[in-house]
């Protein structure tokens, strides 16, 4: 979910679907649009000598997607053998339900409501299905259960909807809270700087490999936008309506009511630290 059109660290070109790293591959969701981009990047992830796999995000309820992506796993000698979720947004977790019929597979997520299966995900957990080893890294703020996950053999990480291929992300008010996003960036930053993360794996738009641009490029961005929103109410914006036609005139007025929600987070951050009355 996207509310500029900035280019954030170095998009890879070329189509979306298809093997990003040794051992991410994407399978593109048809359900592109304003919010979601060209559509929700699934992604099947494994050990290159594994019969069995991780998908991550199996998108929306859409059968010949769902089916699609066990046809791209099946090609490649492998059965999925867990499904995860970044978080509940439909567009990212509508298919699980219907995928885990499909492929007999669990599904874990940080909230209960949208497991199958005994176990949830929960912040230092690691993955070992077929020997992957994929870390769990709370990235709360653009909801309040949204996880990334690290996978360090590819030195890259899969950030949902924490960090987009193109774009920004909205804070998605009241359950997205600001503070909590930028604490999750800085817990990303960590990943580039301490573990040599390189490259991110969104759940929009093409994979990038500047990891550490990308949330230089969202921590100054945000930054800039609660300056943006600051200078607005001190210019007498008080409604979140009001801020967003004064802050975000210069984006697509169709993503507006999204740009609301982050202008109420960001109000809501300004307020807590005693920067607006």
């Amino acid at each position: 979910m996207t509310d500029a059109a900035a280019l954030p660290g170095q998009p890879r070109g070329g189509v979306i679907s298809g093997p990003a790293t040794a051992r991410a591959q994407c399978v593109l969701a048809p359900n592109p649009s304003p919010m979601t981009l060209d559509g929700t990047n699934t992604w099947i992830v494994a050990e290159p000598d594994s019969d069995l796999a991780v998908v991550i995000d199996p998108g929306p309820l859409d059968e010949t997607h769902l089916r699609a992506v066990i046809e791209t796993a099946e090609r490649a000698g492998k059965r999925i053998a867990l499904t995860l979720l970044t978080h509940g947004h439909p567009d990212h977790s509508d298919g699980a339900a219907r995928f885990a019929e499909l492929t007999g597979s669990s599904v874990r997520a940080l909230d209960p409501a949208l497991r199958l299966g005994d176990e949830g995900l929960d912040a230092g957990d690691v993955i070992t299905t077929g020997g992957l080893e994929l870390r769990v890294v709370p990235t709360p703020g653009h909801t309040a259960d949204s996880l990334s996950f690290h996978l360090p053999a590819d030195r890259a990480v899969l950030t949902g909807d924490t960090i987009l291929g193109r774009g920004t992300t909205v804070v998605a008010h009241p359950d997205g809270r600001l503070g909590d996003y930028l604490d999750s960036l800085r817990r990303l930053r960590s990943l580039t700087v301490d573990d040599g993360v390189a490259t991110v794996l969104p759940g929009h738009g093409p994979v990038l490999n500047d990891a550490q641009g990308a949330v230089e490029f969202y921590l100054a961005h945000r930054a800039n936008r609660l300056a943006q929103v600051e200078t607005a109410v001190e210019a007498g914006h008080r409604t979140p309506a009001e801020v967003v036609a004064s802050v975000y005139a210069d984006v697509d007025r169709s993503l507006w009511p999204a740009a609301e929600l982050s202008v109420r987070a960001q109000l809501d951050y300004l307020g807590e630290h005693g920067l607006i009355d």
